[in-house]
């Protein structure tokens, strides 16, 4: 009987039938559902299995289209696994990898301050702080962010139109719990947030690709598309991962379609404040006059992920479905970590952060950007953004983006293939990378360089 996990079993399956052929390039592997039930294991155990095998540039999803074995397949044998290997980390080691995608600068966060905040709360527990709680989370927290987005993105709600979840994964499920979304059509940014994309999969939505372009998502399309659709998800402050905004005729559009057929829309506001030219851009929840945009946001990239925590700002209308989703999911954060992020946002230390962070950040991307161009400058160009803690740079040589980033990987580097958030074939190319870790230039020269290797190799 084998020693190694469930998903490690299922991962070398594929391996072995990919390394002796009987697997090929292009072949489409069976579903998640469909593998799960056959195996007779929980579908996050083949996820995960998938997940490790797209990580590495053995499969390639395709969204609706499936799963299938990339063309290009990384030059690594089964023979060299060891037989009895340690099993392998799904979530990124606690030292992020250079270039790794996402994550906001750790090395910065105020560890100190925010351990006496959790000290202090500690010491007030009583009774009542044991039990469950509301189901939209602790109130302290939902005062505390109702007036944080009055005063700095515009939005005006009241803390019971708050809804805490743990993490933006939480939050989406719980849209589409209220609003019933297994099997309704949802509009879906092409390229969107791959997490985002599998996760509304997995939930039952049937998602309708839209593309992006300099303007952001192009609503006139998504109209023609699919103009009963009952959910739009965008990204309308810095697009993910294009990083452009949408545009003032578009946003204007997206409310009155949405007013119009009775459609909603999210909007994932994930990293809005970090903008380095200019003044950060409105929340589309501040010009919707309808009331048709539930607001999402998180404290993921502004703290730090393993907080996981994330909130809801939901349309009157919708209270009662999403409190009753709310009490049957169950998805809340712990009351302890609610109470300490009041306490950082009530006494101001959130807003010095993000200033500290948006300066950190400013450094931190000029080293990357320099670095890039004087190493890679024949081989990428980066995109110009006007915020965000992510570069995106567009191959200027004929070189697949999914063979570069999985042969990145292998090299240490965090980096990720636009292509691969897309949902339509023939994406955009280009390759996503994080520069907020790198605390030095050096560090950002050494990331220049293993790239550069890696992009000669794959040439």
């Amino acid at each position: 009987m084998s020693s190694l996990p469930k998903y490690q079993e299922i991962y070398r399956r594929f391996r072995q039938a990919i390394d002796q052929g009987q697997l090929r390039p292009g072949e489409r592997v069976p579903s998640v559902r469909s593998l799960a039930q056959e195996l007779k294991v929980a579908r996050g155990t083949v996820e995960t299995a998938y997940q490790l095998l797209v990580s590495e540039g053995f499969f390639l999803a395709r969204g609706q289209a499936g799963t299938v074995v990339a063309e290009a397949l990384p030059q690594r044998s089964i023979k060299s696994l060891p037989v009895e290997p340690e099993p392998e980390p799904v979530a990124p080691a606690s030292a992020p990898r250079l270039l790794q995608l996402g994550l906001p600068a750790l090395d910065s966060f105020p560890r100190k301050l925010w351990a006496r905040l959790v000290t202090r709360q500690v010491r007030r527990v009583d009774v009542n702080s044991l039990a469950m709680g509301d189901v939209r989370g602790a109130r302290s927290l939902r005062v505390a962010i109702a007036q944080y987005l009055a005063l700095y993105r515009g939005v005006e709600c009241s803390p019971e139109q708050v809804f805490v979840c743990a993490g933006y994964s939480a939050c989406l499920a719980l849209v589409c719990d209220a609003l019933q979304m297994a099997g309704q059509p949802c509009w879906f940014e092409d390229p969107g947030y791959l997490h985002a994309r599998q996760l509304l999969l997995h939930l039952g939505a049937q998602l309708v690709p839209v593309p992006v372009d300099r303007d952001g998502l192009d609503v006139e399309e998504g109209i023609r598309r699919a103009p009963g659709a009952r959910l739009a998800i965008v990204t309308p402050a810095h697009q993910s991962p294009l990083g452009v905004a949408l545009g003032t005729a578009r946003r204007h559009c997206l409310l009155d379609w949405a007013q119009a057929h009775g459609g909603w829309v999210v909007e994932d506001d994930y990293d809005s404040e970090f903008r380095y030219k200019g003044q950060p851009l409105a929340a589309l929840k501040s010009q919707d006059t309808a009331d048709r945009v539930i607001y999402s946001g998180s404290f993921s990239k502004m703290l730090f992920p393993g907080l996981r925590l994330g909130y809801l700002v939901v349309p009157r209308a919708l209270l009662p479905a999403f409190e009753a989703s709310a009490g049957v999911l169950q998805n809340r954060s712990a009351e302890l970590l609610q109470a300490t992020t009041a306490d950082f946002l009530d006494q101001g230390h959130f807003t010095r952060h993000l200033k500290k962070m948006r300066q950190l950040y400013t450094v931190r991307r000029g080293f990357l950007v320099e670095a890039l161009a004087s190493h890679c400058g024949a081989l990428l160009q980066v995109d110009e953004q006007s915020g965000g803690i992510n570069l995106l740079a567009r191959l200027r040589v004929d070189v697949c983006d999914q063979a570069v980033a999985a042969a990145a990987a292998r090299a240490g580097l965090g980096i990720q293939a636009v292509s691969g958030w897309s949902i339509e074939p023939g994406g955009q190319q280009g390759l996503l990378m994080g520069f907020t870790n790198l605390a030095t230039r050096q560090q950002a020269v050494e990331a220049a360089l293993v790239l550069r290797e890696v992009i000669d190799g794959a040439l």
